[in-house]
């Protein structure tokens, strides 16, 4: 009899218990690399967990869509998107928009992004970076929640600069960003709301906040990707409203919610084996594959979905024309077949082409900038703490699509 049942995949109180998630994950890939799930309430779903699968689907991209069914929804949750905005995944970003639209809309700001022009944003992250693992100092006995007191707070602040917008939302941000990430986690849902009710409301502010952004950037513009936003396509091909929102939010969210889940995720490796601070310390250039494989052992956005136009083989298994697949990056950058010894953190891990920033025409915008922030966090952590240990149980977030620690209790001691 099986341990599990494939439609697990959609409980989102499997994301909150790590070592059930990656048994889990283990037994699909092993026994059921192929699954198809059926969970009540939930349109009916191809899963798929191995690496060499994933990358297959994201490489067919004129076999696969990427919208407009993009994330695990219930179907009373997709008919209410509908409703209120239009779109069944709710907010229509670069993330559910295919073909020719979604490279132009990803040229728009592409250019910010790629490495060779990062360089100009370097001494701002750096010195974010300095700051607020500066603020690790300020804790009585070095004893904190590093995760919601410091760390979840630090790539908001380079989002918010990169978009040009003022640090006195930020908090405003960060909320909704949890929120609509983590609204199936009864800790985060609004009291009193239902999920449809939740979100629903959650995009609504979004919209309402970005608005007044875009008014902003528009009658006030700079040299900022808000301003490339606001401004958009020239002519005919200008933004749609819902284009312009989605693109706001996958910058905003996407830019901070994912890059501090992965490091914490590194935090928490450094605090489970204390020799592993010690050679970060020793070995400064470590910094670059250690944060790398930061990402790929925690893999924040656990899937994206893509919809067949075609009927196509996997592994001996027919996914018909129609047919909606979940790509489960969580699952695939734990592949032993891939990654030797795929459950341990291995700082030097190389090679190390993991997925967790997906794979072809819809890789991750961000990932450069991305690394960068993780990279001169932990250079400067190695730097200014000489110990850190846990003090209380590592808390994940319950949810199917973006997850991570959402809390994490540690005692740090600081270096002289």
């Amino acid at each position: 009899m099986d341990a599990f049942d494939v439609n697990q995949i959609a409980d989102p109180t499997l994301y909150g218990d790590q070592a059930r998630l990656q048994a889990f994950f283990t037994w699909l890939r092993d026994r059921h690399p192929v699954a198809r799930a059926t969970p009540e309430g939930i349109r009916p779903f191809w899963v798929l967990t191995r690496h060499a699968h994933i990358r297959e689907v994201e490489r067919r991209a004129d076999i696969f869509a990427a919208g407009p069914r993009n994330t695990l929804m219930s179907i009373e949750m997709e008919e209410a998107n509908r409703h209120f905005f239009g779109f069944e995944a709710g907010v229509e970003s670069l993330v559910a928009i295919d073909g020719a639209r979604h490279q132009e809309l990803r040229t728009m700001t592409q250019d910010y992004f790629l490495p060779k022009n990062l360089r100009r944003l370097e001494a701002m992250v750096e010195g974010l970076a300095d700051d607020f693992v500066a603020r690790l100092r300020t804790f009585p006995g070095g004893a904190c929640d590093i995760a919601a007191d410091v760390v979840f707070w630090y790539p908001l602040r380079v989002a918010m600069t990169i978009l040009g917008i003022d640090a006195q939302d930020e908090a405003r941000m960060l909320k909704l960003t949890h929120e609509i990430f983590g609204a199936s986690d009864p800790a985060v849902c609004r009291p009193g709301m239902t999920l449809v009710e939740h979100l629903t409301t959650v995009v609504q502010e979004y919209a309402a906040f970005f608005d007044r952004v875009n008014d902003e950037k528009l009658a006030n513009p700079k040299d900022d990707v808000g301003t490339l936003i606001a401004r958009g396509l020239p002519g005919e091909k200008a933004l749609t409203p819902r284009e312009r929102l989605g693109y706001y939010v996958i910058v905003a969210t996407a830019g901070h919610d994912t890059t501090a889940a992965s490091i914490v995720g590194g935090i928490k490796a450094l605090a489970d084996d204390p020799a592993l601070l010690e050679r970060l310390r020793s070995e400064p250039a470590l910094v670059k594959s250690f944060a790398n494989e930061a990402i790929r052992y925690t893999a924040p956005v656990k899937h994206f979905f893509r919809t067949a136009l075609a009927d196509y083989d996997i592994d001996g298994v027919t996914i018909r024309a129609g047919d909606h697949v979940m790509l489960n990056y969580g699952a695939a950058t734990r592949d032993e077949a891939v990654f030797p010894d795929a459950q341990a953190f291995v700082p030097d891990r190389s090679p190390n082409n993991h997925l967790a920033f997906g794979y072809g025409p819809h890789q991750c915008l961000g990932q450069f900038i991305a690394k960068l922030e993780i990279e001169a966090f932990f250079r400067a952590f190695a730097r200014d703490v000489s110990a850190v240990r846990p003090d209380g149980p590592a808390l994940y977030t319950e949810s199917a699509f973006v997850s991570g620690i959402r809390a994490l209790p540690v005692r740090l001691e600081m270096a002289a």
